[in-house]
């Protein structure tokens, strides 16, 4: 068995197996002709329920013919131009060069004598990010497993920060006291975090937003001021700088101005809309970025990297000492004082990938501008689709897009019903993903149900994106008659 460890005695080894591999991989995405085969779960299930894990196949082309059967050939492909649904990327090359590399090095993060260079060039992207977002000299960062993670670690450094001795506090406050405040269309995550961090079940202050879906900043300032006139203590405000369901962007110089009034962490969750950093043509979208005590980029949403692939940036490098712990066996304190960079003293998690190498090749091989060029594509893409379904009579589309979701539903002819326009959407997505033809997202809004373009694959067309919407409204319209042939 030990002809598989990786080693100077096996590197030939390695190198067949793993060519192999990147063979089986080349030859299913040069021909992919649709993102899905929209098989089921039922039938793929019992396919791999019947692998027995205990009687190995001792080859690898046989247990790569294997994978082709319970997963190559099924997957989800993000690169085909009709799959549309949610914040998944096509991936670069360079990326994906990186990925192989550090996956064969397995270098660890946690710690300098696990990683050397690596801990470098992670610390040398966290400045890169931090520059790109304006937050000044003191500025750090580490990377994280995604957006989740990054929102969690940014409102444990708030609740730290909000301490008794901070602003706003009276000797012995209960954490239950603490509010936290995020528009209504912000990620889950944040009232996810509320509950890991221990504050109470109603901390998280859902604040309203306007037509276009961005947070109200009068709302804003009426909530912290009664949230000070009620005994409590506003803990940090998270404006999103790209909401899942519509890319929306809150008004983050407003927001800041009401964070430095009122003392408040301010934390600004641009892990959709990070992509704008590296743009020349809309990186005006998200001023006010620069203001934040805290930020959230998942570089696997918008810089087209694999996942995982993401960072918490801060403004003030003191403030990670909240994640800080030392241990003799891992990170000594004295190594402090040694000046040995240790990113465990910065993470919420230990053992760590190399995750940061995939983007240091992509800015290495493409550079930030390339990045930024790949993002404006699909932003452009988003302005082209919504021109289509607003001139389309048989969508009804939410908002404009500022980055790069499109929320739509069909309203076919003649139809008055919500509740029946409902199902025909939801018949419609399903059919769609059962077909294999495109995917597509779903969600709601105002109750009702709605479909999602979520646009990030530069090879979409406004073609791909017309004929996908026929291929929606084809569905609900068989839905429909279906409907009509049922009551009669």
């Amino acid at each position: 068995m030990r002809s598989h460890l990786l080693n100077d005695l096996t590197a030939e080894h390695y190198r067949r197996s793993v060519t192999e591999g990147v063979e089986r991989v080349a030859a299913k995405l040069g021909t992919t002709g649709r993102p899905f085969t929209g098989v089921t779960v039922d039938a793929l299930a019992p396919r791999i329920e019947q692998i027995d894990l205990d009687r190995p196949l001792h080859d690898t082309t046989a247990a790569l013919d294997e994978l082709e059967e319970v997963y190559l050939r099924d997957a989800v492909y993000f690169h085909h131009p009709r799959y549309l649904a949610h914040l998944n990327c096509p991936v670069v090359i360079p990326a994906v060069l990186g990925e192989a590399v550090l996956s064969a090095v397995n270098s660890s993060l946690d710690t300098w004598d696990q990683s050397a260079g690596g801990t470098l060039i992670e610390r040398r992207l966290v400045d890169w990010t931090a520059a790109r977002i304006g937050l000044g000299p003191a500025a750090d960062g580490v990377f994280t497993s995604g957006g989740t993670q990054s929102n969690l670690q940014a409102l444990l450094l708030a609740r730290e920060e909000s301490k008794p001795g901070q602003a706003g506090w009276e000797s012995g406050v209960n954490p239950g006291k603490l509010r936290v405040f995020a528009s209504e269309v912000s990620h889950f995550s944040v009232k996810k975090s509320a509950k890991l961090l221990g504050l109470g079940a109603d901390s998280v202050v859902s604040i309203p937003v306007d037509h276009d879906k961005r947070m109200q900043t009068v709302a804003l300032a009426h909530e912290l001021e009664r949230c000070r006139r009620d005994g409590l203590v506003p803990m940090a405000v998270v404006a999103t700088a790209g909401t899942t369901d519509f890319g929306s962007i809150d008004p983050l110089p407003e927001i800041a101005e009401l964070c430095a009034r009122h003392d408040v962490w301010m934390h600004v969750d641009a892990a959709y809309g990070c992509g704008l950093l590296a743009s020349r043509k809309y990186r005006d979208r998200i001023d006010g970025i620069e203001r934040a005590d805290s930020v959230t980029v998942d570089y696997h949403k918008s810089f087209f990297q694999p996942v995982s692939s993401s960072a918490v940036l801060v403004r003030d490098a003191a403030t990670l000492r909240h994640a800080t712990y030392h241990a003799e066996y891992l990170n000594p304190r004295r190594m402090v004082h040694e000046r040995i960079p240790n990113q465990v003293d910065k993470s919420l998690q230990t053992t760590r990938r190399f995750d940061a190498l995939k983007l240091w090749m992509t800015l290495r091989v493409m550079g930030a501008d390339g990045i930024g060029e790949l993002f404006d594509e699909v932003c452009d893409l988003a302005a082209e689709g919504w021109q289509l379904l607003a001139a389309d009579p048989r969508f009804d589309v939410v908002v404009e897009p500022t980055l790069s979701t499109l929320v739509f539903r069909c309203i076919p002819a003649a139809v008055t019903d919500p509740a029946e326009i409902d199902r025909a959407n939801l018949y419609a997505r399903r059919a769609l993903f059962a077909s294999g033809d495109a995917v597509v997202a779903g969600t709601k809004v105002d109750g009702r149900h709605y479909l999602k373009f979520t646009l990030l694959n530069p090879e979409t067309t406004t073609a791909d994106i017309a004929a996908v919407l026929d291929l929606i409204a084809g569905h609900a319209e068989q839905y429909l008659g279906e409907s009509l042939d049922r009551a009669s």
